[in-house]
């Protein structure tokens, strides 16, 4: 007999509406801004009780704040993670996680295609303080397991990986990870909390750049690292109570009330996404267009597995080299230049003159950043407007390359 009493779990979107939430004496409705720096004590017993750890409670918002805490909490509830620490930015989500684990003699085994900035932190910053490292093609897994030392502690990738939407295996990964006595931390920003659970498929940590789709609107910078508890307390908490790299609240309550319409957003900017790939996949200026939702991408049985959409990001690769990818970038009246994604605004940006220009000609080339390529983050603008703006870009970049091609 069934029990007609029982509740379902609520879904991930009711839970990023109502999840974590401290009402104060006042019974706020919207979450309350706790915009302060420290917080009093009823006397100097109970202060000394909360440094202690004795007696729960706030300290300092470097440590710790009701806001951020509300943040975290609502995290946790859509990640499915034990525990979360909330960071000033992405990138000291990502450094902060491997600073907390790694030590002097340590070694790394990182995925070759990253962001501009982790990369700078696996080649110039961990080497400074004695961590070793070896850069790996992500999708090859032979090559991930012929990296691993004895003295290997982390495995760190993204996938999709920025900007050529590559696929890295995860739960393959995380077992070589996992045999190696290592950890794997994984930056699960382009597939997004929505698609995406890297926790459910092996791995240990899970970072945000909270900037991007959980703002998802241009206005603040924010980061997040979510794990176990153990290791939220054993490794990252100290590290950030120490080191300072803290989310302001102000930024913390911005990102709860984008985490209201999260889904919202993502499944939309996914569905036009889906439907501008699909509109302008043979337009005759494109060499490539990739886009894990589609079955021509090459790792389209691994997208299927681990990732339940293809979200927001297209990689467009431009025939006729910079010139095509400049003039197409340059016809678009709805799609606008940036280096950001995840936002309501349709944005592209060429990667190889901006989020990965440091890198040398042939270091781009081997992660598949040619000249071409264009990076394009939808937004939530009406798809029949994207596809026609996409089209007068690639329109465009198609007059360059037959004019180059006519006076050669």
């Amino acid at each position: 007999m069934s029990d007609n009493n029982a509740r379902r779990p609520l879904d991930a979107s009711t839970l990023m509406v109502h999840g974590g939430v401290l009402r104060s004496q006042f019974g706020e409705l919207s979450e309350a801004l706790y915009l302060t720096q420290g917080f009093v004590y009823a006397n100097a017993e109970a202060a000394e009780a909360r440094f202690k750890g004795e007696e729960p409670g706030f300290i300092y918002s470097r440590f710790s704040n009701p806001t951020i805490s509300m943040f975290e909490s609502r995290m946790c509830l859509l990640e499915g993670a034990e525990a979360a620490r909330a960071t000033a930015t992405g990138m000291a989500a990502v450094t902060a996680s491997l600073l907390a684990v790694l030590r002097h003699g340590d070694h790394v085994v990182a995925g070759r295609a990253l962001f501009g900035s982790c990369l700078w932190v696996i080649e110039e910053f961990l080497p400074k303080m004695g961590v070793s490292y070896t850069l790996v093609d992500g999708r090859d897994l032979d090559q991930w397991q012929k990296a691993v030392r004895p003295n290997t502690k982390v495995l760190f990738l993204e996938t999709p990986t920025n900007p050529t939407l590559d696929l890295v295996d995860l739960r393959a990964v995380a077992d070589i990870a996992h045999d190696a006595g290592a950890i794997l931390i994984v930056d699960n920003v382009f597939a997004t909390p929505i698609y995406q659970k890297p926790l459910q498929l092996g791995a240990d940590v899970v970072v945000y750049s909270a900037t991007k789709h959980i703002d998802g609107q241009g206005r603040c910078l924010g980061g997040v690292i979510l794990a176990s508890e153990q290791f939220i307390a054993d490794n990252v908490h100290n590290f950030l109570r120490q080191t300072g790299p803290a989310m302001s609240p102000f930024n913390a309550w911005v990102l709860l009330k984008g985490l209201e319409t999260l889904s919202l957003r993502v499944e939309r900017q996914t569905t036009s996404a889906a439907r501008l790939a699909d509109a302008v996949a043979g337009h005759p200026a494109l060499a490539r267009l990739i886009y894990p939702g589609r079955a021509d991408h090459p790792q389209y049985d691994i997208a299927r597995k681990q990732m339940s959409a293809g979200s927001s990001l297209i990689a467009l690769e431009l025939k006729g080299g910079k010139a095509g990818a400049f003039a197409c970038a340059n016809a678009l009246e709805v799609v606008k230049i940036s280096n950001n994604l995840g936002d309501a605004k349709s944005l592209i940006t060429h990667p190889s003159t901006t989020t990965h220009q440091r890198l040398k000609p042939e270091q781009q080339l081997e992660l598949g950043i040619t000249q071409g390529m264009l990076r394009l983050s939808i937004g939530l603008e009406h798809p029949d407007d994207l596809i026609d703006d996409i089209t007068r870009g690639l329109d465009a970049a198609l007059a360059v390359i037959e004019g180059r091609e006519a006076a050669e």
